[in-house]
């Protein structure tokens, strides 16, 4: 397939794909836009933030901010009242939020107690723990992991923004994103489902810290150049910006998942897609993805505008964007 035939395959089949880049031995070899989105635009990359928020946990522990992933998360909190007969929030470690084997008291994650309280971090701490114990149990979750951006705060005393901003985006030649936040309720709605290009901003909560889970706004080359920094092991320009070790870490498996999310395996706030061929990938709701194929030197990266279940999109990368990038750079 040529880039023309792709181009059109994308608008007939991932109708709500605005960017994709292709990187093939450091060198973009396909770059394309969709839906009047211009190759600088930027895009909510909903739960790729979490990827990035793993990165920076990295970042922190590579400067000595934090011991490792084995510190227990109310180290960082010791001011936090524990509830009457609460037995497990103790022992949770920033290993079971980075995994998502952390235990919390909801079934589902209940979105308006949280994102109305003028408290985040207090509100997901009061989540966390429950009567079972730690058990190992993969359980998915965009609000509970709010807790680590709130560590980076407290360990680095900058914001979580101010953080990223100064070791992984200005290193990356990434511009520098802005503090977004909203009023209320429908502010929050029209952030996530709006379809139009997003500005140059992070998601924040009342206390300015930014979220975790989702809230992140970049664009396709912003997703590219993280996962070519990945693929180098950590390195960009000839810089370290992330440690070899961290990024061999945070993308081994320590889960395996069920059908819900495709038999795959999760390791620090990262899919991984196939550990035997090293490819890995950050993913977000309506199909936002950086892919990262190790065994054979490729990232892409994908962004979308706001679309209920996308679950393919890894797949449509394997089986169209990923066979034909290198005919696509010789038209």
């Amino acid at each position: 397939m040529n880039k023309d035939e792709i181009h059109n395959l994308v608008k007939e089949q991932q109708s709500n794909i605005c960017q994709i880049v292709a990187i093939k031995d450091n060198k973009i070899v396909y770059s394309d836009t969709w839906n009047e989105f211009k190759s600088t635009d930027n895009v909510h990359i909903a739960s790729v933030t979490k990827s990035i928020i793993s990165l920076l946990i990295g970042i922190a522990i590579d400067k000595g901010m934090i011991e490792s992933v084995n510190q227990k998360v109310l180290d960082f909190f010791p001011n936090y009242k524990i509830k009457r007969g609460e037995k497990t929030i103790q022992e949770i470690t920033l290993y079971n939020l980075l995994t998502m084997t952390a235990p919390y008291k909801f079934k589902s994650e209940p979105w308006s107690k949280v994102c109305m309280s003028d408290d985040w971090t207090k509100a997901d701490l009061d989540l966390l723990g429950g009567k079972s114990g730690i058990t190992g149990e993969f359980k998915y979750t965009s609000l509970g992991i709010h807790i680590l951006s709130s560590i980076i705060t407290k360990v680095s005393q900058m914001t979580t923004l101010e953080f990223a901003n100064q070791y992984l985006f200005k290193p990356l030649d990434i511009e520098a994103r802005k503090s977004y936040t909203v009023k209320d309720k429908e502010g929050h709605i029209d952030f996530v489902t709006s379809k139009l290009p997003k500005e140059n901003g992070w998601f924040c909560d009342p206390d300015g810290i930014a979220t975790a889970g989702f809230g992140l706004c970049l664009s396709a080359i912003d997703l590219a150049k993280i996962g070519q920094m990945c693929l180098n092991k950590g390195k960009y320009s000839n810089k370290q910006i992330v440690s070899e070790k961290w990024i061999k870490q945070s993308t081994t498996p320590y889960v395996k998942c069920d059908e819900k999310f495709a038999f795959m395996q999760y390791g620090y706030l990262w899919w991984i897609i196939d550990d035997k061929k090293k490819i890995y990938s950050a993913i977000g709701d309506s199909g936002n993805v950086i892919y990262v194929n190790s065994d054979k030197n490729i990232v892409i990266s994908v962004t979308s505008t706001f679309k209920p279940l996308v679950f393919d999109r890894v797949d449509f990368i394997q089986k169209y964007i990923e066979p034909n990038i290198l005919k696509c750079s010789e038209d």
